[in-house]
């Protein structure tokens, strides 16, 4: 729950246009949403509805923030970036969904390129080097934006054709 508090802070502060401090709010955030479920493993604490209900607020914190970031690129009139962030969202989520789905069919899918890690990293790189965040003279959000957008299609395909290849074999085994 602390993840999400911090996306959600996150999230708000986008709307204020303080990006360095979203990005740190979304790094702490992400930071604890890693933690949270490895504890919970480590200590055997952890519960399947716990598992299902980290999971998918991790996708629920994502979407919140990226959508800030949509609302933040429509404030300023830049059509393609909404479009890209529309993308992120969209394509994030199947990401995780083709994983998903693929181990339900008893197919193990982390391939690709757009991980979580990797989704965190080119968000939190570009809000804490955006335009107004005062880091550097560089504005980073709106080409991370376009850079995960990219990432999270072709991973998307990367995990449809994985699963495919996995499936034709085992059938053919």
């Amino acid at each position: 729950m602390t993840g999400l508090v911090g996306n959600l802070i996150a999230a708000a502060l986008v709307t204020q246009e303080e990006f360095f401090l979203a990005g740190i709010a979304f790094v702490i955030g992400s930071v604890m949403d890693t933690l949270d479920g490895r504890y919970s493993r480590m200590s055997g604490k952890g519960t399947p509805f716990g598992a299902f209900l980290d999971s998918s607020l991790d996708r629920v914190e994502e979407g919140i923030v990226l959508a800030a970031v949509g609302a933040y690129f429509a404030k300023v009139g830049d059509d393609l970036a909404v479009a890209a962030v529309v993308l992120a969202v969209l394509f994030s989520l199947m990401v995780s969904y083709t994983r998903a789905r693929a181990e339900a069919l008893g197919v193990e899918c982390k391939v690709g390129l757009a991980t979580r890690a990797v989704r965190v990293a080119i968000i939190a790189a570009g809000l804490l080097l955006a335009k107004g965040a005062n880091v550097v003279d560089l504005d980073l959000l709106e080409p991370a934006v376009y850079v995960l957008a990219a990432l999270t299609i072709f991973t998307t395909f990367q995990r449809m054709a994985h699963v495919r290849r996995e499936l034709n074999a085992a059938a053919t085994a």
